[in-house]
């Protein structure tokens, strides 16, 4: 099999993955902040963390996952206080809906999903390292912040150009423009705007900021050293280039070995706005008939690096797309074992093709299109009655990597009563009767496989 290679946002150069750990790998993906339902731009990010995992257990590697609940931030506290609500219940109201979303979408369980808000205690002993070597100290306003100017190797991620650029004394908000850039935030001493929300700490009563929480979880779970960091591209600067600077600096060990980013999502050539209408959640897309395998492969077959441009009639294609996979299987499932041929050498060729596209950053376009060619050749073989290669056990090799599944097909009572008496007129041998419930089902949308195994209803 290929030797897997990706692209490091760090490098910035695509190079041989190779995790501290023989086959072992940890990997951080930062999470949702818990303020609003997740939309379909998030998601992009999270099924990209979800093909990555997938891809790295198709290569034979062993992995650990962590993604976080982003639970406690100026968001989550601006939310709360509209609400009315109590912080615990009002981010447990999205926690629960983007379990669902995931769910809908086939992301894998992660092995460790933490919430910021359970990690305090880690994220005080990280920022007393960090003040105890120098790299951070307490304003006279009781917060805690980063001393960039002590770290010569801030900005390494993002390329920040310190020369070009005037640093301020300080930032206090969690997120910001590179212009913008200063010493950052780790501990927010409690305003009055943050309501009950506090935690008692040797600098005062008050929360955690943003960038300290990812720090402290990835740690607490993966160790001082991470194999792969991944998220979207907006995270990239300040979020994880202050995680870098925090963990390294506390640590004095390098905190990810390679970083993956994933490129924007754009709705009709768009930014995704609320102005503009186009802010879509999962169960926007659902409410318009379409689901969740379907919006699925609609975000994953674009390469990561590439910006997606969503659109409704992208989403049509990707149901002519299933439709066609769908229908390879239903042509396979009803087959004898004898039409099985387990050594076929066109089932080699083919995962190895699909392997060495998967290999090349991830090329999902490119393995994409060896799936379909395979599924045209199958086909041809399937219509000359010739043996095809063990079409199951490829197919649990690709969907592995793909995630799609099969489709569900809840077949309605009046057309399971026609096929059921179609069956029993073909058992009586009246082949008129069977004829003519055969054309009433296409009438009505359905289409009928005669195989070794029975009849087998398939929706147009």
């Amino acid at each position: 099999m290929s030797e897997l290679r990706l692209f490091n946002s760090l490098t910035r150069e695509v190079e041989p993955f190779v995790p501290r750990r023989g086959p072992r790998v940890g990997m951080y993906a930062c999470g949702p902040t818990v303020y609003n339902y997740a939309h379909i731009g998030n998601f992009r990010s999270f099924l990209y963390g979800d093909l990555l995992r997938r891809a790295l257990r198709h290569f034979g590697f062993e992995v650990e996952s962590v993604m976080n609940f982003t639970d406690v931030d100026d968001k989550t506290i601006r939310g709360a206080r509209a609400a009315g609500l109590p912080l615990g219940q009002f981010t447990q109201t999205f926690i629960d809906a983007f379990q669902e979303d995931m769910e809908t979408l086939g992301i894998l369980k992660q092995d460790q999903q933490p919430r910021a808000t359970d990690h305090i205690p880690e994220m005080i002993v990280l920022i007393e390292r960090l003040i105890a070597k120098g790299l951070a100290y307490r304003s006279d306003d009781g917060s805690v912040y980063f001393r960039i100017a002590a770290l010569p190797e801030y900005g390494k991620l993002s390329r920040l150009d310190k020369e070009g650029l005037r640093p301020g004394a300080r930032v206090a908000g969690d997120e910001y423009q590179k212009e913008a850039y200063g010493d950052f935030v780790l501990w927010k001493a409690w305003v009055a705007e943050d309501g009950e929300v506090a935690w008692e700490s040797p600098w005062g009563k008050g929360r955690p900021g943003w960038h300290i929480e990812c720090s402290a979880m990835a740690m607490r779970y993966l160790g001082e050293e991470l194999d792969l960091h991944c998220a979207g591209i907006d995270l990239l600067f300040p979020h994880h280039e202050n995680e870098i600077a925090q963990s390294e600096g506390a640590t004095g060990k390098p905190f990810a070995r390679c970083w993956g980013h994933c490129a924007h999502l754009m709705v009709d050539a768009q930014k995704m706005s609320k102005s503009l209408g186009n802010l879509y959640t999962v169960r926007d897309v659902l409410a318009k008939g379409y689901t969740g395998r379907e919006l699925r492969y609609g975000l994953i077959g674009t390469h990561y690096r590439q910006t997606l441009n969503f659109t409704w009639e992208g989403l049509d294609a990707a149901r002519v797309a299933l439709g066609r996979i769908d229908n390879w299987i239903g042509r396979w499932q009803v087959l004898e074992a004898a039409s099985i041929w387990i050594g076929h050498p066109a089932g080699s060729a083919f995962l190895e093709k699909f392997s060495a596209a998967l290999a090349d950053d991830l090329n999902i376009s490119g393995a994409l299109g060896h799936f379909f060619d395979f599924i045209h050749e199958t086909n041809r073989q399937l219509d000359q009655k010739k043996s095809v290669p063990d079409l199951p056990a490829i197919w649990r090799q690709v969907d592995a990597v793909l995630g799609l599944g099969e489709r569900v097909i809840s077949i309605p009572a009046d057309i399971q009563d026609l096929a059921d008496r179609r069956a029993a007129a073909r058992a009586a041998k009246d082949w008129a009767l069977s004829d003519t419930l055969r054309a009433e089902l296409d009438g009505l949308g359905w289409n009928i496989r005669d195989g070794a195994k029975g009849q087998e209803l398939v929706q147009k």
